[in-house]
C-alpha cells in the first residue's frame, strides 16, 4: 500500500506545469507583456540550478521520505499564497516557491520509490509515476478554463480556484505519506557541490546537461506559448485556447505510456531520431502554420517527441560512469534550469517579432537535439 501515497505524490510533482496556463491568465489579467509574464515559469525553474544539488545533501541527513513531505509543505503554501490576491509580486513569491518545492520533489521522490519497490518492477512504477504526473499536468487547463467560466461560485477566485484544488490535493498527500512507513536504506556518503560542477567537464555529461536543458526548455516554452499562437493567428480567446496547454499534455502522456514499449522492441537512438523529426516537423508547424489543424498537429506532434527525451539523454548521462551516478543524476535535474532560460528568451522574441520568434528559440533547442543523436547507444 506504500505505492498509492507515494503516486499521489507524483500527482503533486506535475502542479508545476500549472505554470503555463496560470502565466497565460495573469499576463491577461495585469495585461502584461509577454517577456514580462514569461519571468514567471522562468522564476519557476530557476531553482533547480540551486537547490537540486543541495537536495541530495539533504536526503542523506534526513531520509527520503522527510524530504518529500518537506518538498510537499513548501508546494501547498505556494499554492496556498494566490487565494490572497493577483498582484504580481505575490504571484513572483508564489511561484518561487512552486519552483523550491518541485525542485526538491523531483530530486527526492524518485529514490523514495526504489525505497517501496524492489527487483525488476522499479522502472515500470517510474514510467506509471510519470503517467500520474501527466495527468495533473493536463487537469490544470481545465481546471482553470472551469474557474474562468464557472456559473457556480468560486468565491471570488475564477480562474485562480486552480490552487485551492490542487493545495487540497497536495495537503492530502502530505497526510497519507506522513503516515506510511517506508523503509529507507543507508544514506550514501554526500558529495559537496563542487564534485558534481567538475564532472562538466566530461564532454558526455555536459553535452547531456545541455540535452535536459533544451528538452525542458522546449517543454515549458510549448507549454505556455501553444495558447498564444492561436490567440494571436485565430484571435481565439484564452479560455478556448488553453485547450492547446491540455493537447500538449495528453500527447505528452500518450508518449510516456507508448515509450516503455517501443524502447524494448527498436533500438535507444531511432527512438531517439524519430522523436526529435517529431519536433522538428512541430516547429516548422507551429512556425509557419495558419491553420488550426496544422499548429494542433504540431502541438500534439511536439507532445509526444517531447515525451521520452528526458529519460533518453538521463539514461546516456547515467550509464556513462556508474560509480558517480548519484552526483551525475543531481547534475541532470539541474539541467531543468533550462525552463529559466528558454521562456526569457522566448519572451523577448515573441515581443519583437510576435509568436513565431519564441518558436525560433525553441528550434534552436531541437537543432541541439539533432547533434546529440550521435551520443545515443543503439542498444535496446
Amino acid at each position: 500500500m506504500a505505492i498509492v501515497p507515494v503516486m499521489l505524490c507524483f500527482f503533486a510533482m506535475g502542479f508545476v506545469d500549472l505554470v503555463g496556463i496560470a502565466s497565460n491568465y495573469v499576463k491577461e489579467d495585469l495585461q502584461l507583456s509577454d517577456s514580462t509574464a514569461n519571468v514567471l515559469p522562468s522564476l519557476v525553474f530557476f531553482w533547480f540550478l540551486i537547490f537540486s544539488v543541495p537536495t541530495g545533501m539533504l536526503m542523506n541527513k534526513i531520509g527520503r521520505k522527510n524530504t518529500v513531505l518537506v518538498s510537499l509543505v513548501v508546494t501547498v503554501v505556494s499554492l496556498l499564497m494566490p487565494l490572497f490576491g493577483e498582484s504580481f509580486p505575490l504571484m513572483l513569491v508564489s511561484f518561487s516557491l512552486l519552483g523550491i518545492g518541485n525542485a526538491l520533489m523531483q530530486t527526492s521522490l524518485n529514490p523514495l520509490v526504489s525505497s517501496v519497490i524492489k527487483g525488476g518492477n522499479l522502472a515500470s512504477t517510474l514510467t506509471f509515476g510519470q503517467f500520474v504526473k501527466a495527468i495533473a499536468s493536463f487537469m490544470a487547463p481545465y481546471i482553470a478554463m472551469w474557474g474562468a467560466m464557472a456559473t457556480m461560485p468560486t468565491f471570488g477566485l475564477g480562474w485562480r480556484v486552480l490552487f485551492p484544488v490542487y493545495m487540497i490535493i497536495g495537503i492530502l498527500a502530505s497526510i497519507f505519506l506522513l503516515s506510511t512507513p517506508i523503509e529507507e536504506e543507508p544514506a550514501d556518503n554526500a558529495s559537496s557541490v563542487l564534485d558534481c560542477v567538475k564532472l562538466l567537464s566530461r564532454p558526455v555529461i555536459l553535452l547531456s546537461f545541455l540535452g535536459i536543458m533544451c528538452h525542458v526548455g522546449i517543454d515549458v516554452g510549448t507549454n505556455t506559448t501553444a495558447p498564444k499562437i492561436l490567440m494571436e493567428r485565430h484571435e481565439m480567446t484564452l479560455n478556448d485556447a488553453a485547450f492547446a496547454t491540455s493537447l500538449y499534455f495528453i500527447f505528452r502522456t500518450i508518449g510516456c505510456l507508448t515509450g516503455s514499449f517501443f524502447l524494448r522492441v527498436i533500438s535507444n537512438r531511432l527512438f531517439f531520431v524519430i522523436s526529435v523529426v517529431m519536433m522538428a516537423l512541430a516547429m516548422l508547424g507551429l512556425g509557419f502554420g495558419t491553420s488550426k489543424t496544422i499548429l494542433y498537429v504540431s502541438i500534439a506532434l511536439v507532445g509526444y517527441g517531447n515525451s521520452n527525451i528526458f529519460s533518453l539523454v538521463f539514461t546516456q548521462a547515467l550509464l556513462s560512469d556508474k560509480s558517480r551516478q548519484n552526483e551525475i543524476s543531481g547534475l541532470m535535474i539541474m539541467g531543468l534550469f533550462g525552463g529559466t532560460i528558454f521562456p526569457l528568451f522566448m519572451g523577448i522574441a515573441s515581443d519583437a517579432i510576435g509568436q513565431a520568434g519564441a518558436v525560433a528559440v525553441m528550434a534552436l533547442g531541437v537543432i541541439y537535439l539533432f547533434t546529440y543523436i550521435s551520443r545515443i547507444k543503439t542498444s535496446k
